[in-house]
């Protein structure tokens, strides 16, 4: 491709927020910034000039920032951002007070609810109070396993103000799943939904509480969030009272926010556990808040007033993200339940209703969307949105054009990627540059992203590691649990000593972006070659006839071998014919190393909670090992579809 999808506008560039930082660094330092390459290896080469600027545009609130922006800049772990700051994170998502929105929620078709920034401080007040009442301190752990409604961010910031460190998990999660989660780290106070809405119908959480707080003996009170009823049952839950209930002793007014240091804990996150206990890992308030405040206001063009969506659950980390636009003083725009209920106009017409500015979601739900022949672009009118961000999985070409032929022409499609090891990005999206087909636009600000061969060495225009070689803010505080850091620095630094290594399969492009393959420990090695998955799955799920599908390398006669799992369309089955498209698509368009030895249907492929498709634990199960924690999974029963199949053993 000569051109690319879409270039903003003159106008466009000269207001966004990233060219107000391009022209401040001049300023400050003399330097000349002209685009998006110079002002990022400006970010590298000048760490402490280019993290202080974030600080002062973003309007960081704290008690002092202190005279030093990093010690120990050449460690990994190590290095420390601004280690004499004292801030609190709730307080800079918490600067208005007045009477518009600060967030909007729906629940499908059954609620809807507005709640202004006067009322969130208000409540955010009386919550933090109750909890201080109720014993809870800095670095105290308060849980929640909720669905992403407004209490859910009110019950996090409530906690945060006060110094103590949040951790949360959706409610669709298992007994199992959740005590794998918080039994780790022992949160005293655990709030919780009455249930939730998903594809109309109502779920109740509450007996699925009473079992888990038998084996969580650390939870000393349980605060229950009503969404089904007004007035929920409790009996058969011990020690819970109403969210009412909990803060009706206390009156609205200014919060105490604790100001504490740039790396005290904010969130726990956990990885997806789909290969063990999933791991706890620690994020600080400082390095948390000022790498999202980058990432919203410089890489999103965030701007006060915008209306910021993403579709997501409160246990994956785009929630941590997505809440952190109320410190643009943006309104968060809170969708819970099913994506396609009634239909699959349902998010569009949510952005509709409420000029939604930001459209957050996954790489499945765009193709699922293409899949289903929908062409909002047609139906909506869109005229508020500026950018669309995608996450979860690498975003296909086709994907790409279809958000430009049918969703909108002029907005910003930034595919985005990082994860909760960062609760943030490495590579995503530049409102004043161009979007290529197929690819993530950009590096992140700040951050020294690198694609490394197999023997450490920076390559371009070959597939590769991504590492970072530079120690950036959000950094993990660690890991849960790991005194001496050694699970923390096994996870990422072992590979390539002091250099982050992520454990994505990517490729710089030409264009300075960058094109995700998958994720390294599952990518195919047939005949010693790589193969990212994601290079199979871009062809294999342009065939009409397939819904989605899943790829491993099975070991097979001392190598390995490329085994294609395929769900199709209601009512089709695999036939000769079929396969015989598959591979000649897969040959045409990759190489023969691609091509898969065994092409097999199934009836469904097994998901994380988050919607990630789980690889690893089919390419375990497919060899005969036991899949240790199946309660990572959304829908754990598929995983049997793969077990001792008899085309995998011919």
């Amino acid at each position: 491709m000569t051109r690319p999808l879409w270039q903003p506008s003159p106008e466009r560039v000269a207001q966004a927020n990233i060219t107000a930082l391009a022209r401040e660094l001049e300023s400050r330092h003399g330097v000349t910034l002209p685009d998006y390459d110079s002002l990022h290896q400006f970010s590298i080469d000048q760490k402490e000039a280019f993290w202080e600027a974030i600080w002062d545009l973003c309007g960081v609130v704290a008690e002092s920032r202190g005279d030093r922006a990093l010690i120990d800049g050449d460690r990994m772990p190590g290095a420390q951002f601004f280690p004499d700051a004292k801030l609190n994170f709730a307080e800079n998502l918490l600067r208005r007070r007045d009477d518009t929105p600060a967030m909007i929620f729906r629940a499908e078709d059954q609620v809807e609810r507005i709640v202004s920034w006067a009322a969130l401080y208000d409540t955010v007040s009386r919550l933090a109070q109750a909890l201080r009442a109720a014993g809870i301190g800095p670095g105290d752990r308060i849980a929640g396993f909720v669905p992403n409604m407004p209490e859910a961010v009110i019950a996090m910031l409530a906690t945060t103000s006060i110094g103590a460190v949040w951790t949360s998990c959706s409610p669709d999660f298992g007994v199992q799943g959740v005590l794998d989660r918080f039994g780790q780290v022992a949160p005293r106070v655990l709030f919780t939904a009455d249930g939730y809405f998903y594809n109309g119908k109502a779920h109740g959480s509450l007996g699925r509480i009473a079992e888990i707080v038998k084996d969580l003996p650390s939870v000393e009170r349980i605060v229950v969030l009503p969404l089904l009823a007004d007035w929920p049952d409790l009996a058969e839950v011990p020690r819970a009272e109403t969210l009412a209930d909990f803060i009706a002793p206390f009156t609205p007014g200014p919060i105490a926010f604790a100001r504490q240091p740039f790396n005290t804990p904010l969130y726990i996150l956990y990885s997806s556990g789909t290969t063990g206990v999933p791991k706890c890992i620690v994020h600080g308030a400082g390095g948390t808040l000022l790498q999202h405040l980058k990432e919203h206001r410089m890489h999103t063009d965030v701007k006060a007033g915008d209306r910021v969506f993403y579709f997501t659950t409160c246990g994956w980390m785009m929630w941590n993200w997505l809440v952190s636009a109320l410190a643009q003083e943006a309104t968060l725009l809170l969708y819970d339940g099913s994506p396609f209920y009634p239909d699959g106009n349902v998010l569009f017409d949510f952005a509709d209703a409420h000029g939604m500015t930001v459209f957050g979601t996954s790489a499945k739900y765009i193709d699922a969307l293409a899949k289903a022949g929908l062409k909002p672009r047609e139906t909506h009118d869109l005229s508020t949105l500026k950018a669309m961000t995608s996450t979860g999985s690498p975003l296909a070409p086709e994907s790409f054009d279809y958000v430009y032929a049918k969703i909108k022409q002029d907005i910003q499609l930034a595919s985005i990627s990082g994860g909760t090891d960062i609760v943030s990005c490495f590579i995503l999206g530049n409102p004043a540059g161009p979007v290529w087909r197929g690819e993530i636009q950009a590096p992140g600000l700040g951050m020294a992203v690198e694609v490394f061969d197999e023997t450490g060495r920076p390559v371009r225009g070959e597939k590769g590691e991504l590492v970072c070689t530079q120690p950036f803010p959000a950094m993990p505080l660690g890991f849960w649990n790991d005194a001496d850091g050694s699970r923390y620095r096994g996870a990422y630094f072992e590979r390539y000593p002091n250099v982050w290594h992520h454990g994505d399969f990517i490729e710089r492009t030409a264009h300075g972006g960058y094109i995700v393959y998958g994720r390294s420990d599952a990518t195919l090695n047939p005949g010693g070659v790589r193969i990212g998955t994601a290079e199979i799955y871009r062809q294999v799920e342009r065939i009409d006839e397939v819904v989605e599908a899943i790829c491993i390398g099975q070991d097979w006669e001392g190598d390995v071998r490329v085994v294609l799992f395929v769900r199709l369309r209601d009512g089709l089955t695999l036939d000769d014919e079929l396969r015989q498209r598959i591979r000649g698509q897969i040959r045409k368009n990759c190489t023969p190393r691609h091509v898969p030895a065994r092409i097999v249907q199934v009836a469904d492929i097994p998901r994380t909670k988050s919607g990630k498709i789980t690889e690893i634990a089919v390419r375990d199960i497919v060899h005969g090992r036991t899949i240790s924690n199946q309660e990572a999974l959304a829908n754990p029963e598929a995983l049997e579809l793969y077990r001792d199949l008899p085309e995998l053993r011919e």
